[in-house]
């Protein structure tokens, strides 16, 4: 579900991923390698959701064109094609 619609054009995208029976969230940015590759990281290492929702609230404060997409899995798959960078 989309949380929080930002630019079309030039809005950067975070993906919260929630399992709720397990009780883990996890939540992924969009980046850009040194090599220009395109990937998802996970900016920070902590599953708490209230951790990662502050972390999203500061992303918006810098820069209002945010989009935030939420996947709710019992699996916790995030579905996300491109290559995901684990930290």
């Amino acid at each position: 579900m989309v949380i929080r619609k930002g630019d079309p054009r030039a809005g950067a995208v975070l993906v919260k991923v929630v399992d709720r029976r397990a009780g883990v969230t996890r939540l992924y940015s969009e980046a850009t390698r040194g090599d220009g590759e395109r990937v998802w990281m996970q900016p920070l290492a902590s599953q708490d959701e209230a951790e990662l929702d502050a972390y999203a609230q500061r992303a918006l404060r810098v820069d209002p064109d945010v989009w935030i997409v939420e996947i709710d899995d019992t699996q916790g798959r995030h579905f996300l094609v491109e290559p995901v960078e684990q930290g």
